[in-house]
């Protein structure tokens, strides 16, 4: 009986596993094609993986009072900011934002309100991410924290990119994951 319940198991279990992309697939992302991010993201074997820390927003006002939003801008501003600044970290690396497969966004609720600016967020993120110039969508998760370092920050962002370089992308047609 024993045997009976070990093998049911493991065939559970086998069912549970993915299995890992042949040699040379491209990035796979999966998701229902109206969401604006990726459900999961698989990376094949041997990617170049490039992890960019936490991006925060240059100051857009410099006359505007120190600590405070008004310095850095909105949370769309501060998003669209720190969005730039990553895709420039990215090509100094060889990729782009159509190579990140893993973001992970820290909102702070702006100055008088109770809740994360999340809608300034998707703004700025939809015109970088699920357009037709740039189809590719990471996975994401979005949070609302207490603060951040500098009081006037309503957002930072981390990301994690992967690019397979044995895929030639010139190859690769418009609008396919890589």
């Amino acid at each position: 009986m024993r045997g009976i319940f070990t093998t049911l198991a493991l065939a559970a279990l086998a069912g549970c596993v993915a299995a890992p992309a042949p040699r040379g697939e491209v990035v796979r992302r999966i998701g229902a094609a109206g969401v604006p991010i990726s459900a999961s993201v698989q990376v094949p074997a041997n990617s170049r993986i490039v992890y960019v820390s936490g991006t925060v927003p240059d100051v857009l006002d410099p006359a505007a009072p120190e600590g405070t939003p008004a310095r850095f801008g909105d949370t769309y501003a501060q998003t669209r900011a720190i969005l730039g600044k990553i895709d420039t970290i990215l090509r100094e690396q060889g990729m782009g934002l159509d190579d990140i497969v893993m973001m992970r966004v820290f909102l702070v609720a702006p100055p008088g309100q109770a809740r994360m600016d999340f809608a300034g967020m998707m703004r700025a993120y939809t015109e970088r991410f699920g357009t037709a110039a740039q189809p590719n969508k990471p996975a994401r998760s979005t949070m609302q924290v207490a603060g951040l370092v500098n009081p006037g920050w309503l957002a930072e962002i981390e990301v994690t990119a992967a690019r397979d370089d044995r895929i030639d992308p010139a190859i690769i047609p418009t609008g396919s994951a890589r």
